[in-house]
């Protein structure tokens, strides 16, 4: 989750070189060198390709900055321009990010696994609409209930730039792809179905059509017990877990239908000591006896001290 970033002070060196942080996005040389970074640091089984899920409406032509303190910015999305998203040059436009992941694949050690992965079209929606991240995303949410077939419209092309998005970047090296839906857990029992799981679930039966043997998690953040539906309806291969989910419901419900990952909390790996200890333990012991990925809940923020993120590391490989 968020494997570089600010909490590296190698990152904040390459960044502050590069500009802007869409720039960097764009600069497969720096992209791939902040790839590595914490897998030289750490010892790490996999590597998380650089990059973020606003990429997709960037290759659309929409408009995108990142503003210091405030977060990505795009001009809201409307109907005519809905009307006239183009999925033609959406691999043009993401070559560089494939650029990036071949650049990592013939660097990373053969033993480690390279991630991909793109936005859900449910989270990337609510950034095109509103045109900023919000508290509780309602623009996106008063679209879907005022107009749904317009909204469907947006779903759909997303659905479409988001198998291209990660097809390119299975076709460049990557050996395993996420779905991020960070803005799942906002939406209530019928969307949850409409917008998060059917259109993972296109995802998913489009990139396996060409990419058989993929193998796909999908993270719909505060899902909560509808994480079941989501693993049986979407097919994917494993599931991400934030910290709010019990891990007996994770060991019982979840594992017998696929690979967990998660849960642990980002600000238990801040605060460390004997309570990151304990955290880690209890996520261990619960989730030992079938097929399990450790990692945070949510991603990894900024303050977090590098020799906590060490003994976690220490404590789950000497597990």
């Amino acid at each position: 989750m968020r494997q570089a970033g600010r909490y590296l002070p190698e990152y904040r060196s390459l960044r502050a070189e590069a500009g802007s942080f869409l720039d960097l996005c764009l600069d497969p040389v720096r992209a791939a060198e902040i790839t590595l970074q914490p897998v030289r640091r750490f010892d790490l089984d996999a590597a998380i390709v650089f990059s973020d899920i606003l990429m997709v409406p960037y290759a659309f032509g929409r408009n995108l900055s990142f503003v210091a303190g405030e977060g990505p910015k795009l001009d809201p999305i409307d109907a005519g321009a809905i009307a006239g998203l183009d999925v033609s040059r959406v691999a043009e436009r993401l070559a560089p990010v494939f650029e990036t992941i071949g650049r990592v694949d013939d660097l990373l050690a053969d033993e480690l696994s390279l991630i991909g992965f793109c936005g859900a079209p449910w989270t990337v929606a609510t950034y095109m609409v509103a045109g900023h991240g919000t508290s509780d995303q309602g623009p996106a949410r008063l679209m879907a209930a005022r107009e749904p077939e317009l909204f469907q419209v947006l779903i759909d092309r997303l659905v479409e730039a988001s198998v291209i998005s990660l097809l390119g970047q299975i076709r460049a090296g990557a050996d395993v792809v996420q779905i991020f839906d960070s803005w799942a857990g906002i939406l209530n029992d019928d969307d949850f179905d409409r917008w998060s799981i059917a259109p993972t679930r296109r995802i998913v039966e489009a990139v396996r059509k060409e990419a058989h043997a993929i193998r796909i998690i999908g993270f719909p953040k505060g899902a909560g017990l509808r994480l079941e539906r989501y693993v049986r309806q979407t097919g994917v291969d494993g599931v991400g877990i934030d910290w709010t989910v019990p891990l007996d419901f994770a060991r019982d419900r979840l594992q017998p239908l696929a690979a967990v990952q998660g849960n642990l909390d980002p600000l238990v790996l801040v605060a460390g000591g004997a309570g990151l200890d304990r955290a880690i333990d209890a996520i261990l012991e619960a989730m030992r006896g079938g097929r399990f990925i450790f990692n945070l809940g949510h991603g990894i923020v900024p303050e977090t001290p590098i020799a906590h993120v060490e003994r976690l590391i220490a404590r789950v490989q000497g597990d």
